[in-house]
């Protein structure tokens, strides 16, 4: 049999021209199929853009706060509770209705974008206890700005419920995260220090933020550390906090006694610290004793917790210490410290804050009662001053407060500073 007889007789077979109906539909749809996965694999590489935010990038919640304040269309929601705290110290409740775990859509501008919420069920993070989440946005187009517009706005927005505030962050494991409320801004003449210490140390600051490229010009390492020293209740503590608002930064206060603080998460800290951030080492002779006096007492040298004096110096200034980091230590007992932690280097600038002056009296007497002459600051502080020449601020104070309205008091009851 020739090959066109064969072709003739399978065309006349009813049975071979029903599987071959049925293979080419079968054919084409697989191919139109794949075709199809094929197309949209394309489309959505080259005609779509997608953004991925994971739960532990710091935009990730600054992006569900945006995302909750535009409101997307939709009637399946999470609430996220926060609190707010006024000027006068009211802490208010405030409910915000933010997307739920799922697929969400809403208009920006001339982008419909997608918004998918994905919880992982099986990884949950350590540190807090919660599940690890993702945010997706999904738009038609091939243009990135849309994404950087949105973040932008949604960081702008954050930093609107901080503004005019300063943020007190605290270390917990292996990253930074805000302590409290945010606290509203102290003027930085409001702390009343001696003559020119305070704009001495402002104006050593400004100039160090200021200037970054004069110190990588000349290959010296961009950060800053100052330690103030001095009794206590002198105003240490409240000044950095003054500074802090007044160079709108924000505090990171690490207790170098944490039992869990080991030399490792210490370097870590200081390198993950968030940006325009004051690290404040607060009483930091607490943890660390100078090894001269250690060894003088017959005491071998340790600290409060695993980290060690040398991690420390390492994580102050070693080779894989962090750069534009401004660090303030304070202490109440300079001579215990070691001379190690304060050299040039590791301290740049020190400054003694000490018990208040005819100067600082004066100042605080015309800020308490602005309406009273300088003939009367002048005679509280001569009162003062004659019944006790170690007074500090935080007495003065004390005493202020109990007479709010009375500044001729404050003069004839001066006495009772000794019991403050």
């Amino acid at each position: 049999m020739g090959i066109t007889a064969l072709i003739d007789y399978l065309k006349d077979n009813p049975y071979f021209g029903a599987g071959a109906g049925l293979f080419g539909v079968g054919m084409a749809a697989a191919v139109g199929r794949k075709s199809a996965q094929m197309g949209m694999i394309v489309f959505r590489r080259h005609c779509m853009i997608t953004l991925e935010v994971p739960s532990k990038d710091k935009s990730y919640y600054w992006l569900l706060q945006w995302i909750s304040v535009r409101g997307t269309k939709t009637q399946h929601l999470s609430v996220e509770t926060s609190f707010h705290q006024s000027d006068s110290g009211r802490i208010t409740t405030k409910y915000d209705f933010i997307p739920s775990p799922g697929s969400h859509f809403f208009r920006y501008k001339n982008y419909w974008i997608r918004v998918d919420r994905n919880r992982e069920k099986q990884m949950v993070d350590i540190n807090r206890g919660v599940p690890f989440e993702t945010v997706t946005l999904t738009s038609i187009g091939r243009k990135r700005d849309v994404y950087f517009e949105i973040l932008e706005e949604a960081r702008s927005l954050a930093l609107q419920t901080q503004e005019g505030r300063t943020v007190m962050y605290t270390a917990v494991g292996p990253e930074w995260r805000p302590f409290g409320y945010p606290r509203r801004k102290r003027p930085i003449d409001s702390v009343v220090l001696d003559k020119a210490v305070s704009n001495k140390i402002l104006t050593d600051i400004k100039e160090f933020i200021g200037n970054p490229r004069w110190y990588m010009d000349r290959g010296i390492p961009y950060r800053r550390g100052y330690l103030l020293y001095g009794p206590p209740g002198c105003g240490k503590s409240s000044y950095i906090n003054a500074l802090a608002g007044e160079l709108d930064y924000c505090i990171c206060v690490l207790n170098l006694s944490e039992r869990g603080l080991s030399d490792d998460r210490l370097n870590h800290l200081l390198t993950m610290a968030p940006e325009q951030s004051i690290i404040l080492l607060e009483d930091i002779d607490a943890a660390f004793v100078s090894r001269d006096i250690s060894a003088e007492s017959n005491v071998a040298y340790q600290g409060l917790s695993r980290l060690t004096l040398s991690g420390l110096l390492n994580a102050l200034d070693g080779v894989a210490s962090a750069e534009a980091r401004i660090i303030f230590m304070t202490t109440n007992y300079v001579e215990r410290l070691d001379p190690a932690l304060i050299r040039p280097g590791r301290v740049d600038v020190k400054e003694k804050i000490d018990y208040a002056t005819d100067y600082q009296l004066q100042q605080m007497y015309l800020r308490f009662y602005p309406e009273e002459s300088q003939a009367m600051a002048e005679k509280f502080s001569k009162s003062a001053q004659d019944e006790n020449a170690k007074i500090s601020l935080a007495q003065v104070q004390g005493l202020f407060l109990q007479y709010k309205s009375e500044p001729q008091a404050v003069i004839d009851n001066v006495e009772q500073l000794k019991s403050l």
